[in-house]
């Protein structure tokens, strides 16, 4: 079993798991891979280093180890966190009108119905009608996973 390191195009990083580098090769060929965050396809492996036995080596230059600030390797996985973290409750404290929403949207708006949160799809025309008649909304592409159980 080998684990890669992975990036989308939008430059999410995360770990996939595969028998070999050629069944990596093979699924991402056929499109299977998607990243877990927004669902790209277009994935890349990351170089990994390989390990190297030095026995005889010399100790590096100190000037050369100059140390990253402190937390700066973590800001992309603290962000990618607290973006899992916001959807996650936005998911879970939304009703999902589907593609009614902009019709739901209006309802609401108007005082047709009781207002409550809402998530659903629209087209980029419906979208751009909503902002007209002055009713706010969010455009987030959610990548299906996350609208399941997560492990």
């Amino acid at each position: 079993m080998k684990v890669l390191s992975l990036r989308c195009a939008n430059g999410h990083g995360f770990d996939g798991w595969f028998a070999s580098d050629d069944e990596f090769m093979a699924q991402n060929g056929s499109g299977l891979i998607e990243c877990p965050l927004c669902a790209d396809r277009i994935v890349s492996r990351l170089p990994s280093a390989p390990r190297l036995n030095l026995s005889g080596a010399r100790a590096p230059d100190q000037a050369a180890l100059a140390a990253p600030p402190a937390g700066a390797a973590d800001a992309p996985a603290q962000a990618q966190k607290a973006w899992l973290q916001a959807v996650r409750h936005m998911l879970a404290n939304t009703d999902d009108v589907g593609e009614r929403f902009p019709e739901e949207a209006r309802r609401i708006h108007y005082g047709e119905i009781e207002s409550r949160s809402i998530r659903g799809q629209a087209s980029a025309e419906e979208r751009r009608a909503l902002l007209d008649e002055g009713i706010e909304i969010l455009s987030l592409p959610l990548p299906a996973a996350l609208e399941g159980p997560l492990q």
